[in-house]
């Protein structure tokens, strides 16, 4: 009942998405994924009952929204069609993988490696579209996952971070959940 229910979220997601009236099939799916690989995230914690990574989710993906708007709004940077001065960065791209990550710090790998290829995917269509250049995609998917690494535990398996090492040394932290 419950993976029902997440099916329905993702579709929900996509039908809600606002598309524009002439989009090709290309920009339209990069619309749709833009929501419907957060709402993945959100629809796999709720349907496993994970409240921790519903509140980790939140935390992330309103940390990749707020930042690319304050960005958006701080770098003036002209998109590619000339329709504006808030290119950099893609929020699609921010969005997708912002869901991406989240997936796979929480999941890992095996769950989040389709979202993975969507936001990859997703950042594609917005080159292809002429919205962006590949410099304001990857500045999205940077945000994206960096909220993800701040904001989301794993809830399993392998956790590696940077730590400070003594005053003035970095180094890797390791931890294992099981």
């Amino acid at each position: 009942m419950k993976a029902r229910v997440a099916a329905a979220l993702v579709v929900a997601a996509a039908a809600l998405s606002p598309q524009p009236a002439a989009a090709g099939a290309t920009e339209t799916s990069g619309e749709i994924l833009r929501w419907a690989i957060p709402a993945a995230a959100l629809g796999l914690a709720w349907q496993r009952e994970d409240r921790a990574g519903l509140g980790q989710f939140a935390w992330a993906y309103a940390a990749a929204a707020g930042t690319t708007l304050v960005l958006k709004a701080a770098v003036d940077e002209e998109r590619p069609d000339g329709g504006g001065d808030d290119a950099f960065p893609s929020g699609h791209a921010a969005t997708a993988f912002a869901g991406a990550a989240v997936l796979q710090r929480r999941y890992g790998w095996a769950t989040a490696w389709p979202a993975w290829l969507l936001a990859t995917w997703t950042g594609y269509t917005r080159v292809e579209s002429d919205e962006h250049d590949w410099g304001d995609v990857a500045g999205g998917a940077a945000v994206g996952i960096a909220a993800a690494w701040l904001f989301v535990e794993p809830a399993q398996g392998v956790k590696i971070e940077p730590a400070a090492v003594g005053g003035d040394g970095l180094g890797l932290k390791v931890s294992l959940r099981w």
